[in-house]
């Protein structure tokens, strides 16, 4: 009975770890792509908001606008890769019919859901570490607490990547998954204060930002940089860590009961 147990432990370990694998080639493979693109578009971002308002806008005490700029730009190409790689592997996967053979082994939900999601957080990820080591060439960024930026890059990445796989466990076509990406993901990440501190918005937009939860991601991030924040930034952790917890939860769920997968 132990060796049998053992077996199946070990097939279960040795199935998430090909899982694990698989997706992590899947994106280093075309890293041009999946990387590099995404680095320069977020890049190119910094580079024409720098020009237009640096010297012209300063958010914090002694930070320059470009400085400002270069954390919440990094969360956010983060978060967006991170979303991209779990979706796009589901959801390409379900249409072309090889799901069915992630499905056909004996891999329990939790290595089903430990393979995608770490892959997200290692896209997302490295995208963000390329944006930073970019954003240097351009100005420089302090980062006070690095702690905070780990554990946020971290939460920020696996928030996303959890999103990503309930986005491509629901959707049945590219149409539906582009307009997920498009009318809830976008304007999350673009409307989080990324560009601006949300102190310098109008009262319902202000409020409206406290009700985005990816606006408590940028802060808590840029608090890891500039020890400075539009908020508490232990309150930011506590809605990252809940939001997280959350959305595991709804993940596992859908995967035990074979949501869209088995049925």
């Amino acid at each position: 009975m132990k060796k049998i147990a053992y077996d199946q432990q070990w097939s279960a370990m040795s199935g998430f770890s090909m899982l694990l694998y698989k997706e992590l080639l899947r994106f280093w493979k075309v890293a041009f792509q999946t990387i590099a693109g995404p680095v320069l578009t977020t890049v190119l971002y910094l580079v024409v908001f720098a020009h237009v308002l640096a010297g012209r806008v300063e958010v914090f005490p002694g930070v320059s606008y470009t400085a400002f700029l270069v954390p919440g730009l990094v969360m956010m190409s983060s978060l967006q890769n991170a979303f991209a790689n779990s979706s796009s592997s589901l959801i390409q996967s379900k249409i072309t019919g090889n799901i069915i053979f992630v499905l056909l082994p004996p891999l329990g939900a939790w290595e089903f859901f430990g393979a995608y999601l770490l892959a997200a957080i290692v896209r997302g990820v490295v995208v963000g570490i390329g944006v930073y080591l970019a954003g240097l060439i351009l100005t420089a960024v302090p980062m006070a607490k690095p702690l905070w930026v780990v554990i946020f890059a971290i939460l920020g990445s696996g928030i996303l990547g959890n999103l990503g796989i309930i986005a491509g466990i629901w959707a049945e076509k590219f149409d539906q998954m582009a307009a997920f990406q498009s009318f809830i993901i976008m304007p999350l990440t673009f409307l989080s204060g990324v560009f601006y501190s949300i102190h310098s918005l109008p009262p319902f937009w202000l409020w409206l930002s406290h009700a985005n939860p990816i606006f408590y991601l940028i802060d808590g991030f840029r608090y890891g940089f500039f020890a400075h924040s539009d908020v508490d930034p232990w309150l930011s952790l506590a809605i990252a860590t809940i939001s997280f917890l959350a959305l595991s939860f709804v993940v596992l769920t859908m995967l035990h009961r074979g949501y869209k997968l088995r049925h």
